[in-house]
C-alpha cells in the first residue's frame, strides 16, 4: 500500500468535497492510500539546519507523494527538499502559477500566442502602452479572476486602481471574444479536449456561466500541443488556447491546479483514474 497527501487549504475543501472523495476513492482502487491534509495545518521551515515538515505542530512519518491541489510554489519546492514526490512538481508550480513566466518558456517551444507584454502595475502611467482595446491579467490570477478587458481611458484608469502592486501581462485581444480551448493532459498523454464559448462575457470559464463542448483536435495541433507536453514534466494540467481569427491555437495560460468539472460535463472521461495510474507508475519508477 502507498501512502500519499492530498492537500487542499481550508477554504477549498468544502467546496470540492466530491471531488476530493472521488480522488480518495480512485487511489483506494489501485492501492493507494491517500490522506487529506489541511494547507493550514502544516508548517514549513529549517530547524537545526535541516528541512522540517510538521502537521498540527507534530512531526509524522512522511508521505511518499503529495498532491498540492492549492497554489503554493514554495510548499512544493519544500516538499520535494525532504524527499518527497509531489504532483505537479516544483517546477511546475512555480512557472504555471506566473502567467508571464508561462509565457517566457512556451515562446522557446515556437508556439503561436498574441501578443504579449510583461509588466509591474506599479510602472503603469497615465496613457496605456497599447492601443485599445487590450487585455490586462495579474500574473497570478486563475479561474478568469483578475483579468479585464480594456476598451477605453476610463476602464485602462480603473483598471489601474485594481491592480495597483501587482505583476501583469498585457495582451492584444485581437481574437475571438468568448471562446477558448482547454486541453487535459495526465503525464505525456492529451485525454481530451474542451471547447468553451461564451456569449455574454469576452472570458469563456465555465465556472463564469460559459458552455462546453467535446473538441476533436486535428493533427496539427496535436503536435503542437505535444511540443508543450513534451518540454514539461507534467502531472495533471490544463493547457487553454485562444482562438485567432482563422481559427489557429493561440497558447494562453497553463492551469497547475487544474479541475475536471467540465470535462465530467462533456464525456464520461474518468482523468482522475488516469492520474491515479499516472503518479503510482511514476513512484515506482
Amino acid at each position: 500500500m502507498h501512502n500519499g497527501w492530498l492537500i487542499y487549504s481550508d477554504k477549498d475543501i468544502e467546496v470540492n468535497k466530491a471531488y476530493i472523495h472521488w480522488f480518495m476513492e480512485e487511489a483506494a482502487l489501485q492501492s493507494i492510500h491517500l490522506q487529506l491534509v489541511r494547507r493550514e495545518d502544516l508548517m514549513i521551515g529549517i530547524q537545526k539546519n535541516r528541512h522540517v515538515l510538521l502537521n498540527n505542530h507534530q512531526i509524522e512519518p512522511l508521505p511518499e507523494f503529495a498532491v498540492v491541489r492549492t497554489i503554493d510554489p514554495m510548499l512544493s519546492i519544500h516538499l520535494e527538499s525532504c524527499g518527497i514526490i509531489v504532483f505537479n512538481n516544483s517546477r511546475i508550480a512555480t512557472i504555471c502559477n506566473n502567467k508571464a513566466l508561462t509565457h517566457h518558456y512556451v515562446h522557446q517551444l515556437d508556439v503561436p500566442m498574441v501578443d504579449t507584454y510583461f509588466h509591474k502595475a506599479s510602472f503603469l502611467k497615465e496613457s496605456p502602452p497599447l492601443s485599445f482595446p487590450f487585455v490586462v491579467k495579474t500574473v497570478a490570477g486563475r479561474g478568469g479572476k483578475e483579468v479585464y478587458m480594456v476598451t477605453n481611458e476610463l476602464e485602462y484608469l480603473a483598471c489601474r486602481k485594481k491592480i495597483k502592486g501587482n505583476d501583469i501581462i498585457m495582451q492584444s485581444c485581437h481574437v475571438q471574444q468568448g471562446k477558448d480551448l482547454r486541453v487535459f493532459v495526465v503525464g505525456k498523454k492529451i485525454i481530451a479536449a474542451v471547447l468553451r464559448e461564451s456569449n455574454s462575457d469576452f472570458r469563456a470559464n465555465y465556472k463564469l456561466g460559459g458552455s462546453a463542448i467535446r473538441y476533436t483536435l486535428s493533427k496539427k495541433e496535436a503536435t503542437r500541443i505535444q511540443t508543450i507536453i513534451n518540454y514539461f514534466d507534467f502531472g495533471m494540467v490544463g493547457i487553454d488556447f485562444l482562438l485567432s481569427m482563422d481559427g489557429e491555437l493561440l497558447f494562453n495560460e497553463i492551469e497547475d491546479v487544474v479541475g475536471s468539472r467540465i470535462l465530467s460535463a462533456v464525456s464520461n472521461t474518468n482523468i482522475l483514474r488516469l492520474y491515479v495510474e499516472h503518479i503510482k507508475k511514476h513512484i515506482q519508477s
